[in-house]
């Protein structure tokens, strides 16, 4: 079942207000997969990693994630080329806080001077005076929370990042944070398939805060042929994977799914899940079958 016609398919998935005084639509598109092979580089056909970029645009995409450790730059270098200067609507959110010495490394480095240097290139490489939504990677576990999130106050205070958002937190980091900056949004790994993070996303429904689910469409055994995935895609005339996407928009007001694809033909795809409408019965049944 589908809901009437939007203008573009991600108009179809409401609108969440990021700290209040921010709208996206809730169906988003994740920056990541625009780079090489272990996100690290160029990505074998720039030219397509712009016409994904236009295109989700055209597709009412306004919330756009990214992060400085996707290529490093790379990603925030061909959102700029693809959209810059952007349109009104259009919310880019980036991520500092992790470090790449090679495809696949990742380390976590929350030195306050170090998150200042990359907000300022990140700036600069979007080409922008002020970052949206601006996202600790990944909490230092060497550097105390307050110098991290309290260098990142400072940031916002001078205007270079407009909210503040946390990536891969528990409740408990959640409810730390807050008592030193205002957090507006959390990223967490979360999909049909795994819901570990299930504590998270309650909180931030409760304090209205938005939750970015990472790997939103990862579905494992659920989507083998058939599977209670596969069996209800069949019924919906949808694929797995935009089902997995419409159970998460269903799941929570809060919930901001943010697909990545550096193809334009699954981009398109992955967009008009946002016009699948879940029954009552078809939503319990896909999340009592994991």
């Amino acid at each position: 079942m589908s809901t009437p016609t939007a203008p573009r398919p991600a108009d179809a998935s409401g609108t969440f207000a990021l700290g209040g005084d921010l709208p996206v639509n809730r169906l988003g598109y994740g920056a990541m997969q625009l780079t090489g092979p272990g996100v690290w580089g160029d990505p074998k056909d720039p030219a397509e990693a712009v016409r994904v970029l236009r295109r989700a645009a055209e597709l009412g995409v306004t919330f756009i994630d990214t992060a400085d450790s996707y290529g490093p730059f790379v990603s925030e270098e061909l959102i700029r080329k693809a959209l810059h200067p952007y349109a009104d609507e259009l919310v880019i959110a980036t991520k500092g806080g992790l470090t790449r010495s090679g495809p696949g490394d990742w380390r976590a480095v929350g030195r306050p001077e170090y998150l200042r240097q990359q907000t300022e290139l990140s700036l600069r490489h979007l080409g922008v005076e002020r970052i949206d939504l601006y996202q600790l990677h990944r909490i230092d576990p060497k550097v105390p929370l307050a110098e991290q999130l309290g260098e990142l106050v400072l940031l916002q205070q001078e205007g270079k990042i407009r909210h503040i958002g946390l990536s891969e937190v528990s409740v408990e980091e959640l409810k730390q944070a807050r008592a030193i900056a205002e957090i507006v949004s959390v990223q967490n790994l979360y999909n049909l398939a795994d819901r570990r993070a299930e504590d998270v996303l309650t909180y931030a429904e409760q304090e209205n805060i938005a939750f970015i689910p990472w790997f939103p469409m990862a579905t494992g055994e659920l989507a083998r042929p058939g599977g209670p995935l596969d069996t209800f895609a069949k019924q919906h005339d949808a694929s797995p994977s935009q089902l997995a996407l419409a159970w998460l928009l269903r799941r929570s007001p809060v919930m901001l799914p943010i697909p990545g694809t550096s193809s334009v033909a699954h981009l398109e795809e992955n967009t008009e899940a946002a016009r699948i409408v879940l029954t009552d019965e078809t939503f319990t049944a896909l999340a009592d079958a994991v």
